[in-house]
């Protein structure tokens, strides 16, 4: 058998080859614009993002020395407090769940052991409101800004610091 030639190369109007196709044009583009876009990506963060290497390292020393928030430690006063009023001629009621937020599980236990002080304080601060006041959400948060004081107060005075950051309502009803 004899083998066929290979078919003659097709040839443009005036003799040369034909161009293979416009693939190569296209890589170039592509790859000319993808140079130009991280050229300007560089150029921007150069002028705009770029911190020194002093600058960086002074920020990573800061952040370093300031001391992250200990978690919030809760403990929960039971049994809620009720109290009483009379309000309008009729008799009124108060139940109020507390729970206290500190950052030291030690002082918070130390604190334990002032309970009944803390409770009678409270029971006392609780006793003294005015009804009508507390209905109000603004009377509520005075209420609670009272009894965050007084148990600051206590601890301060019997511990040597305020080991509560702050009083938080659980429950709060009037009835």
């Amino acid at each position: 058998m004899a083998k066929k030639a290979p078919p003659p190369a097709p040839t443009s109007d005036d003799g040369a080859p034909p161009k293979k196709s416009k693939l190569k044009l296209i890589i170039i583009a592509v790859v000319a614009a993808l140079l130009l876009i991280g050229t300007s990506v560089g150029v921007t963060l150069f002028f705009l993002g770029g911190k020194s290497e002093d600058a960086a390292h002074e920020a990573e020393h800061t952040e370093a020395a300031t001391p992250a928030k200990a978690a919030a430690i809760y403990e929960e006063l039971t049994p809620a407090f009720v109290v009483n009023f009379t309000y309008q001629g009729r008799q009124r009621y108060m139940q109020v769940s507390v729970a206290l937020m500190g950052r030291d599980k030690a002082d918070m236990d130390a604190l334990k052991a002032q309970m009944p002080v803390l409770r009678n304080r409270l029971v006392m601060l609780f006793s003294g409101q005015d009804f009508e006041g507390l209905m109000k959400p603004l009377g509520k948060d005075m209420l609670r800004q009272q009894a965050t004081a007084a148990i600051q107060e206590i601890a301060q005075k019997e511990m040597g610091k305020p080991v509560v950051e702050q009083v938080l309502f659980t429950n709060f009803v009037l009835q």
